[in-house]
């Protein structure tokens, strides 16, 4: 018996890459799915080694509460311990920590499957900028959360002294982590600020020459942002957030005016 040998059938097909590097809209959806298996399995394995070090990772989170109270017993007149209303509460607080801690770790691996989810859509000479973009979006973010973390004993005592001379402070474990994790978080967002505005002129959406002449509508939009994104909504921590903000956007424009001097220097030989 001949078998007749049907085209149409799945295992015979072979989808060719197209000659010129394009991507059809199922093959970018499956490199999305590549790309976010990876971030997630990288999250995961940070997740287990702050699950192992957990007791420690919650020390170092109760730190800026504890010199607090360690510095004026009045904005901690019951302790400085924290405290549960829920029997499922410590389990939930340790996997917040733990989700939150494994998506820091895993924050270098996750830059990386974002900029190689984009770089096919980019020139061959914008694809060099891959490592600085990687270690300086790593670096600025880390840098916010420290600000964060620094600055947080000040905001405590400032929210602390609001609520008033006849309420005593004792606080749920839960949110005193979900506070000092959002803090951190909003910081290294708005830290990125920069490397987006960097790349916005690498890439010619933006000129530094734009960018300068509106540095009065960005100092606007750096303080209503930075009062928008700030959990606390605290005006240490809004200071705190703007300022470096407000210096980066400047030296956004600086490295934006040195690539675009090296770029004229690079085509003037071409040109003539």
């Amino acid at each position: 018996m001949r078998l007749i040998h049907n085209p149409m059938r799945r295992g015979d097909e072979r989808p060719e890459p197209n000659p010129d590097g394009t991507m059809t809209l199922t093959e970018h959806l499956g490199e999305l799915r590549q790309r976010i298996i990876r971030a997630a399995l990288a999250i995961l394995v940070g997740m287990i080694v702050i699950m192992a070090f957990y007791d420690r990772v919650l020390g170092f989170l109760l730190e800026p509460y504890h010199k607090l109270c360690e510095s004026d017993s009045d904005y901690c007149p019951l302790g400085s311990r924290l405290i549960i209303t829920d029997p499922v509460e410590g389990l939930s607080t340790r996997v917040r920590i733990a989700m939150y801690g494994g998506l820091l770790i895993a924050l270098p691996v996750i830059m990386w499957q974002i900029w190689k989810f984009v770089v096919p859509a980019l020139k061959a000479n914008e694809k060099r900028y891959a490592i600085p973009f990687i270690v300086s979006s790593v670096t600025l973010f880390l840098l916010g959360s420290v600000i964060a973390y620094l600055t947080l004993e000040k905001a405590l005592q400032f929210l602390i002294a609001w609520a008033g001379d006849d309420v005593e402070g004792l606080f749920q474990v839960s949110k005193y982590v979900r506070l000092v994790t959002l803090m951190a978080f909003a910081f290294g967002v708005g830290f990125q600020f920069p490397v987006l505005l960097v790349f916005l002129q690498l890439v010619g959406v933006l000129t530094p020459q734009q960018l300068l002449g509106a540095w009065r509508y960005a100092i606007l939009g750096i303080v209503v942002a930075a009062a928008v994104i700030t959990p606390s909504g605290d005006p240490i921590s809004l200071t705190a957030l703007a300022a470096p903000m407000l210096v980066l956007y400047f030296v956004a424009v600086g490295i934006g005016f040195i690539a675009q001097r090296r770029s004229r220097a690079a085509s003037a030989p071409a040109a003539t």
